[in-house]
């Protein structure tokens, strides 16, 4: 009982984080199993509903099953983020992240300390922390942000070999127009 509750709550948890990224042919097939194992799950609870433990067991499945699956999002990584980058020596940092084949946009702003420069960097989620280290290593003082992408839609001329960018199909193009 434990355990089909931890693999059908994993599951479950990992199907919604594959949802929200746009991944529905996985999020179909993890559904498929998810709901088979929760069949099994309920059946037994109710055949054995006097029995606290079996409740006890369902229960304690769940939590650990959320625990599970949030663990196994956090190794697998999914998805692309992008990255905003808020530093007073922005050109240095946008230039040493350009080096090791990062794309980078830079815009001018004022901060609560005066002039900066807000980098945005779209990475694979893999590679978050090595971006972050390499600016706090320039600029240890620089505001980041990080935020999830759902989806990515760029032109022809902008890739480059070996980028990051996942080319998606434009939301509006000339024939839909």
């Amino acid at each position: 009982m434990f355990f089909a509750r931890v693999c059908d709550v994993g599951l479950g948890t990992l199907r919604h984080t594959l949802i929200i990224r746009g991944r529905r042919s996985y999020a179909f097939i993890i559904a498929f199993f998810e709901s088979l194992i929760w069949i099994y799950a309920v059946s037994r609870v109710m055949t054995n509903v006097q029995d606290p433990l079996t409740s006890l067991a369902f229960a304690l499945g769940f939590a650990t099953g959320t625990y599970v699956g949030m663990s196994i999002e956090g190794f697998l990584k999914i998805g692309e983020q992008v990255i905003r980058i808020f530093s007073r020596s922005g050109e240095f940092v946008a230039e040493k992240l350009r080096e090791n084949g990062y794309r980078v946009t830079t815009f001018d702003g004022n901060g609560r300390d005066g002039v900066v420069k807000m980098l945005l960097v779209q990475v694979k989620r893999k590679n978050v922390m090595k971006v972050t280290a390499m600016a706090r290593k320039i600029d240890p003082n620089c505001f980041i942000i990080i935020d999830d992408i759902r989806s990515v839609s760029i032109g022809d001329s902008a890739a480059s070999p070996g980028g990051e960018l996942t080319p998606a199909p434009a939301a509006v193009t000339a024939e839909s127009k």
